[in-house]
């Protein structure tokens, strides 16, 4: 079986998916809190940062992978309005569940569904706008993730990947304390989990900088790929289209 990691142990693919379904299924009811607590709010921020570069608009079909607590998916259906859709989606029950449950509080009727951003259970050339937030490091096999999502937009379409990445090196060590010790107090006494926190801090070294997520969009076949960086680099926002 082959090999991949799961934040800095090498794991085989199948056991990672497995601890990374762990991961999710723990945090799902505490998912927005802690990411208020961790970020101070800023994730909301960038969040509306991706909406505002996806440019939604009305009647479009929009599709939310690894969407989660459906913060990106709420905010879509607000803006592609009756005439538009948008398709919640994520590998994880747990997380999808606390995402269907906050649309259907919000009045939102948005369509969801289970499945792996590597084998996206849509048709070629259905969707205008593609976002991942904050979902990409957590998958094996990146470059079939990227390629699915390119595969599913329509000619003209856009990706949007909004994700942490490599921070301005002069704020690398005070970077790397807070992500190893504060995250991890933070997940301890709010979700009762360090583990898991511990680990997300893992898989943000190991995910691929900006400049090689660019590279890797390109392979997947997306054109005109910008990079917008965000809070000195702490998260990047990456848009490729479809042409």
């Amino acid at each position: 079986m082959s090999q991949t990691h799961f934040g800095y142990e090498t794991v085989d693919e199948q056991e990672k998916a497995q601890r990374v379904a762990g991961v999710f299924s723990s945090v799902a009811g505490k998912y927005d809190l802690m990411n208020d607590l961790m970020s101070g709010g800023l994730h909301r921020l960038w969040k509306k940062f991706a909406i505002e570069i996806a440019a939604p608009r009305p009647g479009e079909h929009v599709l939310d992978v690894a969407g989660g607590t459906a913060d990106l998916s709420s905010a879509f259906a607000r803006r592609v309005g009756k005439q538009g859709q948008v398709w919640l989606t994520d590998i994880n029950n747990a997380m999808l569940t606390v995402g269907r449950d906050r649309l259907l509080d919000e009045g939102v009727l948005a369509p969801t569904a289970q499945c792996d951003a590597e084998k996206l259970p849509f048709p070629d050339d259905h969707f205008d706008i593609v976002t991942v937030a904050f979902g990409l490091r957590n998958m094996t096999h990146k470059d079939a993730a990227l390629a699915e999502m390119r595969r599913v937009l329509r000619p003209g379409g856009r990706l949007l990947v909004l994700e942490f990445s490599k921070v301005w090196k002069p704020l690398e060590k005070a970077y790397d304390t807070y992500s190893f010790r504060v995250l991890p107090w933070l997940g301890s006494k709010i979700a009762g989990d360090a583990d898991s926190y511990r680990y997300l801090a893992e898989s943000i070294r190991m995910h691929p900088d900006q400049a090689t997520l660019k590279a890797m969009m390109e392979q997947a076949g997306l054109e005109r790929v910008e990079v917008f960086n965000l809070t000195a680099g702490v998260v990047a926002l990456h848009r490729g289209y479809k042409f």
